[in-house]
């Protein structure tokens, strides 16, 4: 291009704007207030600047108070890091508290929910135990598991079977177990299992047949809460990148096939920002209606904000 084709700026006959005047995201009334040392969780809660994902979880915050207050479902679906990073006590004392009253999760839950309570500890070192093909060997974990779905799975689901076995099963610590405290409630707890994906089925009392029968019978279960939280419900998705997601869709989709098809509220609680979670659970359910929201940061510092959250909301 020659020269004579670019154009002279005067800059100095630049259009310029009042400041008073012009439209700006973050005011002043917005900002964070510093923390003090001995003040309380309202006061930290209130002190969080009314911007962005504080904003949104503020907003989420306010949509489960008012769904639970309705006498609407509230469901949480979780992955295994979930019980791993030590907060199924949390999930737990919500589902005593009637707030969350569905807990769905992939296979992997059943692992460290059962381990947890059996012996008061989980999740090996795969780096170490893969090495020698000792990983996912243990065998009172494959026992247990294995032997609870085989004995009931398919009449009572996959999440129910285990939650009644740890029931039954003395000197388990049923006050730390998702499973133990849906049975003990009467909340269903569903499990999704993808055969291949957990330990358990590298034993071999695993039985397909059994295994599919338990965790259809939850999927089945699974779209009866999905169709009632459409009316108004909140649906958590907490640390499960893709068979929760995936799972979620399918739910929906068969509870608007059957006529339901109110609007509700979901959210997604990851470290990283994921694909599905992002479309099937935060984006697609809402394009007739509804609303969406995601958070992104580690689990054991995020879903305890957002509990105490919560419990501030209904005090």
């Amino acid at each position: 291009m020659s020269a004579k084709h670019i154009p002279h700026l005067e800059f100095d006959k630049l259009h310029l704007t009042a400041l008073a005047q012009r439209p700006s995201k973050v005011n002043a009334d917005a900002l964070g207030s510093p923390p003090h040392a001995g003040e309380s969780f309202a006061e930290f809660w209130r002190g969080l600047p009314d911007i962005l994902a504080a904003q949104d979880l503020r907003s989420l915050v306010a949509d489960i108070a008012t769904a639970h207050r309705a006498g609407k479902i509230i469901a949480v679906g979780i992955g295994g890091h979930v019980i791993k990073t030590g907060l199924a006590p949390l999930l737990v004392d919500l589902m005593r508290s009637g707030v969350i009253n569905a807990v769905a999760g992939n296979g992997s839950i059943c692992i460290h929910d059962v381990e947890l309570a059996l012996v008061g500890k989980t999740s090996e070192d795969v780096d170490a135990a893969l090495r020698d093909g000792s990983f996912g060997m243990s065998g009172e974990t494959a026992d247990f598991i294995l032997g609870a779905i085989n004995a009931q799975g398919p009449v009572v689901g996959l999440g129910r079977s285990l939650g009644d076995a740890l029931v039954k099963r003395t000197g388990a610590n049923t006050a730390v177990s998702v499973l133990a405290q849906g049975a003990l409630l009467d909340i269903p707890v569903t499990v999704h299992v993808a055969i291949g994906t957990d330990i358990v089925h590298m034993h071999p009392q695993a039985d397909g047949a059994t295994l599919g029968a338990a965790t259809l019978l939850d999927f089945r279960r699974f779209c009866e809460v999905v169709a009632g939280l459409t009316d108004g419900g909140v649906y958590l998705n907490f640390g499960s990148s893709v068979i929760m997601p995936e799972t979620f869709l399918k739910a929906l989709s068969v509870a608007r096939n059957l006529g339901y098809r109110g609007t509700f509220v979901t959210a997604d609680f990851d470290f990283i920002r994921h694909y599905r979670p992002r479309q099937n659970v935060v984006t697609r359910p809402h394009l007739g209606g509804g609303k969406g929201y995601m958070f992104t940061g580690h689990h054991e510092i995020m879903i305890p904000l957002l509990c105490a959250g919560i419990r501030e909301a209904l005090a």
